[in-house]
């Protein structure tokens, strides 16, 4: 608690309480390996201790580039117990990319495992391995029972950063505050998380979208099963074995998961519920897993960077399977258009959203952070998501368009300008443009259009290749096609619409 917030309660704090009050209940698993609340609190403290020992504390950042194991959970907490910030990494970017993202987040440490050999990260920056040893190498632990000086963790320290997407530019790290943190572990405690709380993990560790539901699980004293890598009978095999209460996935695995031959085999009935972030989950899903999965489902619409965020409790709504459901209690969304004033009811406008909940702004990027601003007549901060919808009659929000053009495959954003940037730096490229175009597999996937420069031969397959050779896994092109010119408007503007209905008629 603060003077300042009263009922504020830092996430290492009551996790310590839950190992004081419960030491020998199940507090992670991954595989064959599993921790007790007293194993994994003890561990917690002695990353805590040795991050202090090399003088890391309040203010400082330290980095994790790893899988999802109970070491990287450890260190993930350890960081926060000492009082520092922790930065996830996606170990699918570019070498380039994570050597910029540590730069910019000014990283005093490093934690990773083999996917990261081979970065040619920052110079001065120490990298402690994670491998297959239990032990943490290279980082001197302290001795079993140490316990790391106790740090008061303020409302306003930054929590972590997350880099919202790899860029071919300079990153952009999103500060959330532990006051950010904390309102998610309130708003948290509707859906029935506790001591009795078993989450399976599929989605990975440097994701918001697992923290949603991983950071509430250890808040309340429940036990996260950790799935390092998703696939679709693994996980309901693991559901059904542990009696799998919550868990978070992204549509694309709800669509692998639903579409197995043998789903309904499984028992799933231990299940209160289930939630759905970061991607556009179609009604007719939403619909099968209400049909065939107990528990609750629930989706969540909102942005890493925080602001307003919608819930759709879909079981509790089964005919607004079409919106991502009204605002949430003590979250105010408004409609803007694109002069920034706000639009009569019934119209459509841009997505603008206030709450507990919100970004401090971009690591080291006040541009950028003004960008994301928009500001009511009162003065009251909100963040842009550069999302278009309108709200129904009864208040629920209907998605309609992406200003921004930006691509979720698999849950993860991409952003065409990146890729545009990367295909226009390839010689026989003269203009590039990328669209989303639906996917089965990934529930969007990114689609390349191209223009030669005079006198090129290269063929399309061989520019796709090599422009995915200079990106990170997740923004890999998935088709891409020659056009003699992209279709513009009279201004200028290259009209991506076109580009999806040209390739959804060919395909």
């Amino acid at each position: 608690m603060t003077p300042d917030r009263p009922d504020f309660v830092a996430l290492p704090e009551r996790m310590a309480q839950h190992a004081r009050a419960q030491p020998g209940a199940p507090a992670l698993r991954c595989g064959e390996r599993a921790w007790d609340w007293r194993t994994f609190d003890e561990r917690i403290h002695r990353i805590a201790a040795a991050l202090q020992a090399r003088g890391i504390g309040p203010g400082d950042t330290v980095a994790l580039c790893a899988g999802t194991s109970l070491d990287a959970v450890a260190v993930f907490m350890g960081t926060l117990r000492a009082g520092a910030a922790i930065v996830p990494l996606a170990p699918g970017s570019t070498p380039a990319q994570l050597s910029a993202m540590a730069a910019d987040a000014g990283v005093r440490l490093l934690f990773a495992d083999a996917a990261a050999d081979g970065v040619p990260w920052p110079d001065g920056l120490a990298r402690v391995p994670i491998g297959e040893d239990p032990a943490l190498l290279d980082l001197e632990l302290p001795p079993a029972g140490t316990r790391a000086r106790p740090v008061a963790i303020e409302p306003a320290w930054p929590f972590n950063i997350i880099y919202s997407s790899g860029t071919t530019g300079t990153p952009k790290g999103i500060v959330q505050p532990h006051a950010m943190r904390w309102a998610h572990i309130q708003r948290a405690a509707a859906s029935g998380y506790g001591t009795d709380t078993v989450t399976l993990i599929a989605t990975p560790l440097y994701s918001n979208t697992t923290l949603v539901c991983l950071i509430p699980t250890l808040a309340y004293g429940g036990c996260a099963v950790l799935m390092p890598k998703f696939d679709a009978r693994g996980y309901l095999e693991l559901a059904q074995r542990h009696r799998a209460t919550h868990t978070m996935l992204v549509p694309v695995q709800y669509r692998r998961l639903i579409d197995l031959p043998d789903f309904d085999r499984f028992d799933l009935a231990s299940f209160r519920h289930k939630f759905c972030t970061s991607a556009p989950f179609v009604a007719e899903l939403k619909a099968d897993v209400l049909r065939r999965w107990p528990g609750g489902l629930t989706e969540y619409y909102g942005m890493t960077e925080g602001g307003g965020t919608c819930i759709l409790q879909a079981h509790l709504h089964p005919t607004k399977l079409h919106t991502v459901g009204p605002p949430a209690e003590g979250h105010d969304i408004r409609l803007i258009d694109e002069q920034g004033h706000e639009v009569p009811p019934g119209e459509a406008g841009e997505v603008v959203g206030r709450s507990p909940g919100m970004m401090s702004g971009y690591h080291g990027r006040p541009d950028l952070t003004r960008e994301a601003e928009w500001f009511d007549g009162e003065g009251r901060r909100y963040i842009r998501t550069g999302d278009v919808g309108r709200f129904d009659a009864d208040g629920f929000l209907v998605l309609m368009d992406r200003r921004k053009d930006m691509v979720i495959s698999g849950g993860f954003n991409i952003y065409p300008s990146d890729l545009e940037a990367v295909l226009r730096r390839h010689p026989e490229v003269a203009d590039a443009a990328v669209v989303g175009v639906p996917s089965r597999e990934w529930g969007e996937t990114p689609v390349a259009f191209c223009v030669r420069r005079e006198g090129s031969t290269l063929e399309a397959e061989a520019l796709r290749e090599w422009a995915n050779a200079q990106v990170g896994k997740t923004q890999r092109l998935h088709a891409l096609r020659w056009l003699p010119e992209l279709p513009r408007s009279a201004i200028g503007k290259v009209l991506k619409r076109e580009l999806r209905q040209a390739y959804a008629a060919a395909d």
